[in-house]
């Protein structure tokens, strides 16, 4: 007699399935489509290209503080002192560039090793002595931001000009069509969509060989057909008006970067075991102090990153430049999926919470909004996110 073997074949999901699935990521994509769209609805003035570009401008240092903040509340740390780090960062490299009159390089690398060393001194008290990163950093904001206002003897520098203001004011564009749209942009971006598919095809592949459930097909090319589509659009924006900016490029750059870094390497791998389970951790031969250790370090080279990217955007290092941009990229996090227990988070997530933020900011400076009216709406998100992590926190033990 002969056999038969059969070949388990992939399970398929639907919507319902991949909503459900996966509650919190889901929730937050939801929430900044309903968030765009009443922004949209709200102000003319808010698709326009001109207010597009800003908003990649303007809210970018949020977007890089919040890869840097994930990776540590991923590893159940906290992180209060990016925003006086920014400062300083950005404070050294106007006196480099400013006051000492050398090239804007020199400012960049000064920024840079100013954020290494702070990334190293924070890193050294917390993995090494022990005492908790909510203590040390909330030391290091009050100490960084005292040396801000030694740096810059408590005035202002300004203007930076030439290449360090492109670094975030600048613009790359080529050729200019007949109806004044930059064609480089939309060929940069058709590119980047076609990469996109390209790599969701990949992944679909490699979730189908181990027989783990995949979307249907029509629901899988109806997502990057929509997915294609907001990627054009928005490049069609921004060739609309002045072409692709400069910081955007850095921004996505480091956002492969810190996807690939955490999802793929053991050093990733490593941070997601820490903050899931210490004990496990360590009786599975994770080096807990070092991984700790260069999770700071990194954190402090990626303030330094949105402390260059800031003072270009401002034009000047400020004494209070900063202030509250940790409570940003906080927000960001625990918005975009993070858990406040540590072990659960996204750099994808993280990102689409900035731009929630950022998109909620916007539309309430469109409308005029008074700063404290949008300090209490900033609030009032944070808490119903966190809201939503517990809620969804105690459904699944209860499903379990």
């Amino acid at each position: 007699m002969t056999a038969t073997v059969t070949t388990a074949k992939p399970a398929t999901a639907g919507v319902r399935e991949l909503l459900t699935s996966n509650l919190r990521q889901s929730g937050i994509l939801i929430a900044f489509v309903a968030v765009f769209t009443a922004a949209a609805l709200a102000s003319p003035n808010f698709l326009s290209p001109g207010n597009i570009s800003n908003i990649v401008q303007q809210y970018s240092y949020i977007l890089i503080l919040a890869m840097g903040m994930l990776l540590v509340i991923v590893a159940a740390q906290i992180d209060l002192s990016v925003g006086s780090v920014v400062a300083l960062t950005g404070a050294v490299a106007a006196v480099v560039v400013i006051k000492w009159d050398m090239p804007w390089y020199m400012g960049v690398l000064a920024a840079l090793a100013v954020g290494l060393l702070v990334g190293l001194w924070q890193g050294f008290w917390v993995a090494f002595v022990g005492i908790p990163g909510f203590i040390v950093t909330l030391g290091g904001m009050l100490i960084f931001r005292g040396l801000t206002y030694q740096v810059l003897n408590s005035i202002s520098l300004s203007p930076f000009g030439g290449t360090y203001y492109e670094i975030n004011n600048g613009f790359q564009n080529g050729l200019f069509g007949g109806y004044g749209v930059d064609v480089f942009t939309l060929v940069v971006f058709a590119v980047g969509a076609v990469v996109f598919a390209y790599l969701q095809w990949r992944t679909r592949q490699g979730r189908i060989a181990y027989q783990q459930t995949v979307e249907s097909m029509p629901l899988f090319i109806g997502k990057l057909v929509l997915i294609a589509a907001v990627i054009m659009w928005l490049g069609f924006e921004l060739a609309s008006d002045r072409g692709l900016p400069n910081i955007l490029v850095l921004v996505l750059a480091l956002f492969v970067i810190y996807t690939l870094v955490s999802q793929k390497t053991v050093f990733g791998r490593h941070i997601y075991a820490i903050g899931g389970n210490l004990n496990a951790a360590r009786l599975s031969g994770v080096r807990v102090r070092r991984i700790n250790f260069w999770v700071f370090v990194n954190m402090g080279l990626l303030a330094a990153v949105a402390g260059i990217v800031y003072s270009s955007r401002m034009n000047a290092a400020q004494p209070g430049a900063g202030n509250g941009l940790e409570l940003d990229a906080i927000a960001a996090c625990f918005i975009g999926g993070a858990s406040t227990t540590g072990g659960i988070g996204r750099v994808g997530g993280a990102m689409i919470g900035g731009l929630l933020m950022a998109v909620i900011s916007n539309i309430m400076s469109l409308l005029g909004w008074p700063m404290q009216l949008q300090s209490v709406a900033k609030g009032v998100v944070l808490l119903l996110a966190v809201a939503f992590d517990l809620w969804n926190r105690r459904r699944s033990e209860a499903a379990a």
